[in-house]
């Protein structure tokens, strides 16, 4: 019986490898399916990101919103009525509140009043934290203690703080009437003389928080490089010359940053230390103590008191527009 050869082809690798390369291949990608492929994909993680935006910052934007701007412009509705304080009524009157303001002599006297009591609270908040942080900020015995010390009254309450110095500041039985008893000076009218009585409250007022502007020049003191120091101290540069030439262009950001928040702070954030020591606003109505005033005090007119509050805000936001626009070019970073 003869050999029979079978008919099914034989598989070898060399084979299957031809048969494989010989298989049809998928086509590549057009650029108008990768550009799809790409547009998919950053619209994932756009709305991934969205996501968790609104998860960890929703609820601040809603508080913000709610509790800021939401009042905001409900008060410049009412800077638009003429409207007292409990009336059933309210008058649209147009832009007379804002007109009445930047017109009347009472208004003139609430800018001149803001303007000096921000002046000396800024400049002697900052000079006397300067100073203090220069003098904080040497190894000297008990330093922790007197850092405390300098910051405590920043942190105390300003009803009580005024509290203290109202009776500090009693011509009649005060303090500092028998202080200068001593040396044969007669205290001042602090309480009936206008002008002294914006000079008690910017006294006040600096003691409270120079040891704010203190701690903030003494950290920036610290930042400073000690080489830099050691330097000119090799050069033979005198203490002046190194505060001068070293110390102060270094400290520029620290002093632009209180500059800022001290001219906020003071046109916003006086008003226990002003509402205790001068009840009535005897030379003290700055414009904060002012919208008060007229709001809450004798007058009752909340639509012209709320004109007043949003000239404050706009008057705040140009303040630090400008700070940042013209004045940052002058800090060393």
């Amino acid at each position: 019986m003869g050999d029979t050869r079978s008919s099914a082809a034989v598989i070898t690798p060399q084979t299957a490898a031809a048969s494989h390369d010989a298989a049809p291949r998928p086509a590549p990608p057009s650029s108008t399916e990768r550009d799809a492929h790409r547009r998919r994909a950053a619209r994932k993680r756009s709305a991934k990101n969205w996501s968790l935006f609104l998860l960890f910052a929703g609820p601040n934007i809603a508080l913000i919103l709610t509790f800021i701007y939401y009042p905001l412009i409900r008060n410049m509705e009412f800077s638009l009525l003429n409207w007292r304080l409990g009336s059933p009524r309210a008058t649209p009157i147009g832009l007379d509140n804002y007109i009445r303001f930047f017109t009347s002599p009472s208004g003139l006297e609430v800018w001149r009043i803001t303007g000096i009591f921000t002046a000396g609270a800024v400049v002697g908040s900052m000079i006397l934290g300067l100073l203090i942080a220069l003098v904080l900020n040497k190894k000297i015995p008990g330093r922790t203690f007197a850092r405390t010390a300098v910051f405590s009254p920043y942190v105390l309450s300003g009803v009580g703080v005024a509290l203290v110095w109202d009776f500090i500041f009693d011509p009649n039985r005060g303090a500092l009437m028998h202080i200068l008893a001593v040396f044969g000076i007669d205290s001042p009218a602090w309480k009936l003389d206008a002008d002294w009585n914006l000079v008690m409250v910017i006294i006040v007022y600096v003691w409270k928080n120079l040891g704010y502007c203190a701690v903030v020049f003494l950290a920036g003191l610290q930042s400073i490089p000690r080489d830099l120091i050691e330097a000119a101290m090799i050069d033979r540069a005198g203490a002046v010359r190194r505060f001068f030439s070293i110390t102060l262009p270094l400290l520029t950001p620290t002093v632009f940053f209180l500059f800022v928040t001290n001219i906020i702070f003071s046109m916003t954030q006086a008003f226990d230390i002003l509402r205790i020591m001068t009840p009535t606003g005897h030379g003290t109505n700055t414009i904060i103590f002012e919208i008060y005033l007229q709001s809450f005090g004798q007058y009752q007119r909340a639509g012209y008191s709320a004109a007043i509050a949003v000239v404050l805000f706009f008057t705040l936001f140009v303040i630090t527009a400008i700070q940042l626009r013209y004045v940052e070019r002058r800090v060393h970073y």
